[in-house]
């Protein structure tokens, strides 16, 4: 079993940056995809991004399209999801998934889960 940190969450205001960092420990990650969803209060949690275990592949929500990436470092056990030009509507509770594909959506695809991190966009 993976145990999975996230961290790097904040209170910004809107256009601002952040990086969100997710450590994964318990045993190696490399062979597996990565993912971040998020969740916003009263909302389902919803797909945001993932990256394929070699980082040669990248799926993102229509929604962060061209202001999020993700990307990894397997030799450091750890995954980032770099936010760029933030929106109130980003605001949510922000976590990692290990497991399943790029493509996967259901919870029950992925191996493990973080606490999570709160991003707060203010306008």
């Amino acid at each position: 079993q993976v145990q999975l940190d996230e961290s790097g969450g904040g209170l910004v205001q809107a256009g601002d940056s952040l990086r969100l960092s997710c450590a994964a420990s318990g045993r190696t990650f490399s062979a597996d995809s990565m993912s971040w969803f998020r969740q916003a209060p009263g909302n389902e949690r919803e797909f945001v991004a993932a990256i394929n275990w070699s980082g040669s592949r990248t799926n993102y929500a229509d929604s962060v399209k061209g202001r999020f990436t993700i990307s990894r470092d397997n030799a450091k056990n750890m995954v980032y999801l770099q936010m760029n030009s933030l929106k109130p509507e980003d605001t949510a509770v922000y976590y990692c998934a290990t497991g399943g594909s790029i493509y996967s959506r259901r919870e029950t695809d992925f191996g493990s889960w973080g606490q999570g991190t709160q991003v707060t966009v203010s306008s």
